[in-house]
């Protein structure tokens, strides 16, 4: 039996708890509502997988229906900030694209909602055609970050350092969305739509990285934090040390998942210069091993901080690459556990505690407790529990899921503390942290609604009765389907959430059978108190049919 039904037998008590009497402190839009322990829980509703679909649907739906900007593109096109009067004068968040375009993939998912496709196809085609640097630079075929005219509805710089400057680590990661955007839309089940495009720009962005990389050092990255890519050259940043300011330049960070990600698929994909970019993967993966997983020196990710800080989500996102990729970190176990006591120590806020949870601060140059932070350190630790057994974190990661709720206003607003509704950390990055959370443990997911709450391929098309929006081509199922889904992979393990068992299930319009110790392919079954856990292992199968 697979590990994701060995979590069945762990009893989360705290879940059955009444819900006491609402608090009279303020937490966000909310006042803070808790157990008959006195500990935190979701203010909209006191189980957590009802709280938590409910809640990052009102956060999409908040997001789909933004308003359209000055120049008529949506809001989040042309700004970082959301206001409801007058528009914010920044521009957008660096990975503000990348982000959403990851937590599209798996709310699509989730739910089946074809707006959500529709929306990555917009995002990426309109990114693209508006962002890249020319092909004659320094540093061709990437895209800039910022758009440093605020409604010139083009991307061609850095917030801080301004026009021509650009961030790799950002470049590769978007890269890597189009990777999946690509393969999401490869079977044509969304429409037509020149997918080969999204394919060739990932491949381009590749291409330049690998070209600029270098070994690294204690000081300086493989690839660097912020280049102008027409002269090749490392932006600069301040950096204050007590009263004196020193100049440096914006020559590390170790924001390189995304990137390692993107080289490791085209290889695996055998796409263009596979010889190159396994070259490439290995020399970041030597250097984040002998650098910051040895000394935690995360080092920046966010564009508008003017001197060093070392940030979470450097050091979150490269735990959970080693916990998607162990076979290269032999040693990952303490090692992610090292990273778990980093950010405690170092970025861990205990204002809360006395509702039963630390959340995490953003970074160290600014230690403001944040929305997706605290979820992705939740999302990540549970991760750990579902591979390692070790529930050492698994309370608190749920009471920072539970935390991180107050930041959202009935109307699917949702702001920092400082009362700034980042569209980046808001959004993108905000809804995929709870996704992965019932990916790591299903039974956070609602018992009483059908989901795929975790695939190891790209899902390119799902249709549940529950959808909200299906396309009008999409043929009519047949009576008695619960569920149907494709995959670009025709080899792959996905987890369901389901009120019932099947009555039966096809693989590629063929009768699929229950695993048994003479089988590796088919389904597996786990009951619990409501519905159950649906394993599907698919061997040379692409096309499930789910049955009533």
């Amino acid at each position: 039996m697979g590990k994701i039904f060995k979590l069945s037998t762990v009893i989360f008590v705290f879940f059955c708890c009444k819900t006491g009497a609402a608090q009279t402190e303020q937490l966000g839009y909310h006042p803070i509502i808790t157990d008959s322990a006195g500990k935190i829980i979701a203010w909209n509703h006191s189980d957590p997988g009802k709280a938590y679909t409910d809640i990052i649907t009102r956060v999409w739906h908040f997001w789909d229906t933004m308003r359209t900007d000055l120049n008529g593109l949506p809001y989040y096109m042309n700004h970082q900030v959301w206001n409801e009067g007058v528009n914010d004068k920044r521009g957008v968040a660096g990975s503000q694209f990348e982000m959403a375009l990851n937590s599209w993939r798996l709310l699509y998912q989730f739910s089946g909602d074809e707006r959500l496709v529709e929306n990555m196809r917009f995002m990426a085609d309109y990114y693209l055609s508006h962002s890249l640097s020319p092909a004659n630079a320094n540093w061709p075929n990437i895209p800039y970050p910022y758009n440093t005219l605020l409604y010139a509805g083009k991307y061609d710089g850095d917030m801080v350092i301004g026009r021509n400057y650009t961030q790799p680590d950002k470049a590769g990661a978007f890269a890597n969305e189009l990777l999946y955007l690509y393969k999401l839309l490869g079977n044509g089940s969304h429409g037509q739509t020149p997918t080969q495009i999204y394919l060739n720009s990932a491949i381009d962005i590749a291409n330049t990285l690998v070209k600029n990389i270098i070994t690294g050092d204690a000081d300086h990255s493989p690839l660097p934090f912020k280049v102008h890519a027409l002269l090749g050259v490392n932006g600069v940043i301040k950096n204050r040390e007590g009263k004196n300011e020193k100049v440096i330049f914006s020559a590390y960070t170790t924001n390189w998942s995304g990137t390692i990600e993107l080289l490791l698929s085209l290889v695996e994909m055998k796409k263009g210069n596979t010889i190159a970019y396994q070259k490439a993967a290995n020399t970041l993966l030597a250097w984040m091993k002998k650098y910051p997983l040895k000394n935690n020196r995360w080092g920046p990710f966010f564009e508008d901080i003017v001197g060093w800080s070392d940030t979470q989500i450097n050091a979150i996102s490269f735990a959970q690459f080693m916990m998607n990729h162990p076979q290269y970190f032999p040693d990952w176990k303490p090692t992610v556990k090292n990273i778990f006591d980093w950010v405690y120590a170092k970025v861990g806020n205990k204002k809360w505690n006395k509702y039963g949870v630390t959340v995490i601060n953003e970074q160290t140059a600014y230690q403001m407790p944040g929305n997706s932070h605290s979820a992705r350190q939740a999302a990540a630790e549970l991760q750990y529990m579902q591979l390692t057994g070790d529930s050492t974190y698994k309370e608190n990661a749920i009471r920072m899921l539970n935390w991180a709720t107050y930041m959202v206003d009935a109307n699917g607003r949702n702001q920092y503390l400082n009362d700034d509704h980042w569209l980046s950390d808001g959004y993108g990055d905000y809804i995929r942290h709870y996704l992965n959370a019932f990916a790591a443990m299903p039974l956070l997911a609602p018992a009483d609604e059908d989901h795929i709450v975790s695939s190891s391929s790209v899902v390119q098309m799902v249709q549940y009765p529950h959808s909200p929006y299906k396309r009008p081509d999409h043929e009519e199922r047949p009576l008695g389907i619960k569920i149907r889904y494709s995959t670009y992979h025709n080899k792959g393990i996905e987890t369901i959430r389901l009120t019932k068992k099947p009555a039966k299930i096809w693989f590629n319009s063929k009768p699929a059978n229950e695993i048994n110790q003479h089988s590796n392919e088919g389904y597996q079954w786990q009951a619990l108190a409501q519905g159950g856990l649906l394993q599907i292992h698919r061997m040379n199968a692409n096309d499930v049919i789910i049955f009533e």
